[in-house]
């Protein structure tokens, strides 16, 4: 969620509007896809490969038409997707980290997918912040391609050692803050918590979902207004500095920008934090147990920060027919069973949460029910507003953190909503 989208991509995406592609002729007209051998290209962020390539592999088994992944670095492919755009060769289908989706959406990267996407039966079934995200004025431009989630991470033999129920997970944040401070007693090199006291993006994904679940929001709904300045926003940052202050959270936790986030739970020493739902195997892996649970506001709720890639058919491809038919492919029962599910990912479908493969662990059914449950932020300038580095939503989270919490989110609030309305 980190790459820059860098201001070509702006000035560039003009050119690519005017020559949208909606409809390319006879093998683009019409709802239905086209299985005729056509070549196809797709484009994807490194952190996406492994799962486009997967569903790739199983569609071109099963049909005609053949799709080519080529990936590119993360930092990288905003400036690529810009320099296509730029030359009016934007590949046959192309996948986004979900946030910029509204962005590329709103310059007209990708081919409106309205007709088609409704015409599916599919629209209601799929990840909501997904489908959301990629609408632009009214009509959809991307489909769900990959979900991630927030969740709350829980080691069981520390929950054991400290005379908790390693069944029983907070059920609030209040209740979680409990349980991190008796873990945190075990003394040693064990903490309570972790989290990312210096990485804007994991305090988006871990965070936000406690604001979400106690009614709170972020953005209005036009992503125009920042709404960090609430109660709820308050409540949440309150109770993580306090965790730091009183020492249950790990020190790391303050200057944590991202890249140890992962080992500090691999570890073993802590005993609960929310983070990525993709972690759970990678912590197992090291033969810690871990428990999975919602993340909760402050008195009950959940919610969860729905992650992951949105992919469209680039505007400038005259295979519209032939595109749409691999995507219509990746999102049906088959796919997401057979390609996602089997390989412990998160279905993009709501309605198969629970599935042949998922029944077997009720961690992973928890995981994926919560695809229903969460929300995406829409906004066309979110990057520059909370990912880039130089965001003020970074300033506005060590603030709230570790000095004058109250300026910090007021502040904030006024530059991260002069930032959305730049145009």
């Amino acid at each position: 969620m980190k790459a820059l989208v860098g201001v070509s991509a702006l000035l560039l995406a003009a050119s690519v509007a005017a020559c949208g592609n909606d409809d390319p002729g006879p093998a683009g007209s019409g709802t239905a896809g086209v299985d005729d051998g056509a070549a196809l290209t797709l484009w994807t962020r490194a952190a996406t490969e492994s799962v486009s390539k997967a569903y790739a592999e199983a569609y071109n088994a099963s049909h005609k038409n053949k799709v080519t992944v080529t990936s590119y670095p993360n930092e990288e492919y905003p400036a690529k997707l810009a320099s296509a755009a730029g030359a009016k060769a934007l590949p046959d289908l192309f996948g986004s980290d979900v946030v910029f989706a509204a962005q590329y959406a709103s310059q007209g990267l990708w081919a409106d997918l309205t007709e088609r996407f409704t015409a599916s039966g599919l629209k209601d079934k799929v990840s909501p912040g997904h489908v959301t995200a990629g609408t632009w004025e009214g009509k959809n431009y991307a489909v769900p391609h990959t979900v991630d989630m927030s969740v709350m991470l829980y080691n069981k033999d520390l929950y054991k050692q400290a005379g908790l129920d390693p069944e029983k997970p907070p059920t609030t944040m209040k209740e979680f803050a409990d349980h991190a401070r008796a873990i945190d007693k075990l003394g040693g090199d064990v903490n309570g918590t972790y989290f990312g006291g210096n990485c804007g993006g994991c305090v988006e994904f871990t965070f936000w979902p406690s604001v979400w679940a106690a009614g709170g929001d972020v953005l209005d709904a036009k992503g125009q207004n920042a709404k960090i300045n609430s109660k709820e926003m308050s409540d949440v940052f309150a109770l993580y500095r306090a965790l730091y202050d009183e020492g249950v959270a790990a020190p790391a936790s303050k200057d944590e920008a991202g890249p140890t986030w992962l080992g500090a739970l691999q570890s073993g020493k802590i005993g609960i934090a929310p983070g990525p739902s993709v972690w759970l195997g990678l912590i197992e892996e090291k033969g810690v147990k871990m428990g999975v649970a919602p993340i909760t506001g402050l008195s009950g709720g959940a919610s969860t920060f729905i992650g992951g890639d949105s992919i469209g058919i680039g505007a400038t491809s005259t295979k519209a027919a032939q595109a749409w038919d691999f995507l219509k492919w990746t999102m049906s029962d088959e796919a997401q069973v057979e390609v996602i599910a089997k390989n412990k990912g998160v279905p993009i479908r709501t309605d198969l949460a629970s599935n042949k493969y998922s029944s077997a662990d009720p961690r992973i059914v928890t995981i994926n029910s919560l695809v229903a449950k969460g929300k995406t932020p829409y906004a066309k300038n979110f990057n520059a507003s909370f990912n880039d580095p130089q965001s003020p939503w970074l300033q506005t989270v060590r603030g709230a953190l570790f000095g004058d919490a109250a300026k910090a989110l007021a502040d904030g609030n006024t530059a991260i909503t002069k930032s959305l309305q730049q145009s």
